[in-house]
């Protein structure tokens, strides 16, 4: 069962959708999501990888989702969250407090990008 804390993020992720628009109709929103630890940790990268799956569930071919997983907070993060932008990313989750600065950064030279 999920915990109210778990469906609010769900909810907001699925509310933040609705600003992404695709190049194309034909082509899928994609969405990058950073993660502090691994996907295996039973914890809180693992409840963000499961809302990461549940979006390719409801959603299917609209969405592409790829995320980079156990990425240190600091220059690897600013590193890892700028690569996924210019990979074309649509919009990028970055999962922890300790990224805000790096997504600030890259944030301002992806304006295009929408950042969570």
């Amino acid at each position: 069962m999920m915990n109210i804390r778990s469906l609010y993020g769900l909810g907001c992720f699925f509310a933040s959708l609705a600003f992404v628009t695709s190049v194309s109709a034909a082509e899928p929103t994609k969405i990058g999501f950073v993660y502090v630890g691994p996907v295996a940790d039973a914890g809180w990268t693992y409840e963000h990888d499961r809302g990461r799956l549940a979006v390719e569930k409801e959603h299917g071919d609209k969405v592409e989702t790829v995320f980079v997983e156990s990425v240190s907070e600091g220059p690897d993060a600013e590193r890892v969250i700028s690569q996924m932008a210019a990979d074309g990313a649509n919009m990028i989750f970055t999962t922890s407090f300790g990224y805000m600065n790096p997504t600030i950064k890259v944030a301002k030279q992806f304006p295009n990008v929408k950042f969570e």
